[in-house]
């Protein structure tokens, strides 16, 4: 039943030969690519609006110059990916950028840094998905957690099926997004240029209200809750092999179209935001600032409005799928260097890397039902790792190019010097500004996966070291070998994994029964005599009623008793026809087999016996 129920969900298995890699023109790789970016203007406005409300309203008017700013960091920060671009045309993750370079702690915190930052863009894009529909149909805000963890829960099916990158999927949401935004700009710029700004009413914001003063650390305040534009913007680099070739030049143009973009929306959008005074609604139904803006310019009953708010929502979902694709391939490089499980490098019946999706799914679903789906809580904790992780990749560049000494290799080091200098200005300023709303856990969470990480290691290196044949003694013969035959009655089950053990020895073999009860004991008694082989049944009193304890002390006399003897363990077990009727059953075997599985130089065996019905 659970494997049938696994088919419908997941569907059938696929062969390995069935593994196969989509190369993407450019104008596909952007939408597959850039959606986490592009995205980001969903939201990125409204954290430097919220960020300036504490002063006063005249302190949103410095909204424009900020969005600026950030708009000269992204830039910056693009042309240093550009360098990364043409250095790793196989990809280059920060992971292995860092790793390649700086070594292993460095890269170890640029991967603990992406993994929280792929779990965050999950949880951050799927609310503020849910806000895009709840802004245009309140009346489900009060479902918006279960709204957000229903879609995890639909896109982890979907990749744990084996949802393809591809241009079907990706291009049409992005470019009905790229082309809604472009649409509600130029609207706005035009009503503006004429005179036919509509300004809608104001609500009452109590922090709007305050008249604090405008300081400088609220500018940076502003400043590094806008910096969430650059989320998703090392996703180009990361997936550089899946270009057409020619690969870097084809992903390098195509990073510069995602900046140009990305640059014109964001500016346009916080320009409007400006110019239409929205204010950021802080209400118990809030309302997003971009809906609050495409209200205003459209009209709230304008189909136009409705598909900003459809667009929106359908390129945070692919923004959530971009994660979906990155986190699962990432922990199989860390699995492959053994600083995760195992079970993350294994593909799953649809060649994914399921362990690594349903690892995602569940945790994004928990941050979104612990922050109650409201992505501006999410958002200080998202950008410290972005740019922990940008600050060690650039810093990798100038190390690579420092070491080859290739043509050229000054000025790419000063490109890379560059980026990497602003982007840790930038990391500073958020974790200052954001410390106490909520940047301290990601500070902290990320050095102890780091630890968590290099653990892991140490364990695989330690148990490949004890399993290593070099220098190993040559192996010896067993001088003696005892079998105990568990016996809990005597019926069906037992007498096939009694006749098992006698085939493993003749003359050192046993029965063990625990006496708890003197009337049961004796019918074992006499049915033993007449099934028992001839084989001693030795029986051992329990006044306490304990099974697993005088099974471990016997076990352990036998051991000192036979200090070159290897002691093998039979359970008999009885399986039900039914899954279901094992609920019905002690699971004493199960038990059992994992206390002893901890005793040294005892061999467990299981003899199952097959219920018909």
């Amino acid at each position: 039943m659970l494997s049938e129920m696994k088919r419908l969900l997941v569907g059938k298995p696929l062969a390995n030969e069935q593994l196969a890699h989509e190369r993407l023109p450019k104008r596909t790789a952007l939408a597959v690519f850039s959606s986490d970016a592009l995205s980001s203007v969903a939201y990125a406005t409204e954290a430097i609006l919220i960020a300036l409300m504490y002063a006063n309203r005249e302190a949103l008017g410095l909204a424009t110059p900020i969005s600026i700013g950030i708009v000269v960091l992204l830039i910056t920060v693009a042309f240093s990916y550009r360098q990364t671009i043409m250095a790793y045309p196989q990809g280059g993750g920060s992971y292995i950028v860092s790793r390649d370079n700086l070594g292993k702690v460095p890269s170890l915190v640029a991967a603990s840094s992406l993994l929280i930052d792929y779990i965050l863009t999950v949880a951050v894009s799927m609310s503020a998905g849910v806000a895009a529909v709840t802004s245009a149909f309140p009346f489900l805000d009060p479902w918006r957690i279960e709204i957000a963890v229903g879609l995890i829960v639909v896109l982890t099916l979907a990749n744990l099926r084996g949802l393809k990158e591809s241009g079907s999927v990706f291009a049409l949401p992005t470019y009905l997004f790229i082309t809604s935004m472009a649409v509600m700009i130029l609207t706005g710029l035009y009503n503006i240029a004429f005179g036919t700004v509509v300004i809608p009413p104001v609500p009452h914001i109590p922090h709007a209200e305050a008249g604090h003063a405008i300081t400088i650390f609220l500018i940076l305040r502003a400043f590094a809750a806008g910096c969430t534009a650059l989320t998703g913007i090392e996703a180009i680099s990361d997936g550089v092999p899946a270009f057409q070739k020619p690969e870097s030049r084809n992903a390098s143009t195509t990073l510069i179209i995602m900046v140009v973009v990305l640059s014109l929306m964001f500016l346009g959008i916080t320009q409007l935001a400006e110019s239409y005074r929205i204010i950021p609604d802080g209400s118990l139904e809030p309302e997003t600032a971009n809906s609050q803006l495409a209200r205003a310019i459209f009209g709230g009953s304008s189909v136009f409005y409705y598909v900003i708010q459809a667009s929106t929502m359908l390129i945070l979902i692919l923004a959530s799928n971009t994660a979906y694709a990155d986190f699962p391939r990432l922990s199989y490089f860390l699995a492959i260097d053994r600083y995760l499980p195992r079970q993350f490098a294994q593909r799953g019946d649809r060649l994914v890397f399921s362990n690594g999706v349903l690892f995602l799914g569940v945790v994004s679903a928990i941050l979104v039902i612990f922050f109650k789906a409201r992505e501006q809580a999410l958002l200080p904790l998202y950008a410290v790792g972005v740019f922990l992780s940008f600050t060690i990749s650039q810093f990798s560049m100038v190390q690579r190019w420092r070491t080859l000494k290739t043509p050229g290799w000054v000025g790419n080091a000063i490109i890379n010097g560059l980026g990497a200098t602003v982007t840790g200005v930038v990391l500073v300023v958020i974790a200052g500004t954001k410390f106490f709303e909520g940047a301290w856990a990601v500070l902290l969470l990320i050095p102890i996966l780091v630890i968590v990480l290099l653990s892991i290691q140490k364990h695989y290196l330690d148990v490949a070291e004890q399993l290593s044949l070099n220098d190993a003694p040559a192996p010896v013969a067993l001088r003696r070998h005892t079998v105990i035959v568990l016996v809990s009655g005597v019926h069906r089950g037992v007498v096939p994994a009694l006749q098992y053990g006698l085939s493993l020895t003749s003359d050192n073999i046993r029965g063990l029964y625990i006496d708890m009860d003197a009337e049961s004991t004796e019918r074992i008694k006499t049915k033993w005599a007449q099934w028992g082989s001839g084989v001693e049944l030795e029986i051992l009193p329990s006044p306490y009623r304990s099974l697993m304890r005088p099974i471990r002390e016997y076990i352990h006399r036998m051991e000192k008793r036979y200090h070159d003897d290897v002691v093998t363990v039979v359970l008999p077990e009885f399986i039900p026809n039914r899954w279901w009727q094992n609920v019905l059953h002690n699971q004493t075997a199960l038990a059992l087999k994992t206390m002893l599985l901890f005793t040294k130089n005892v061999v467990v065996v299981s003899v199952p016996y097959h219920l018909d019905h």
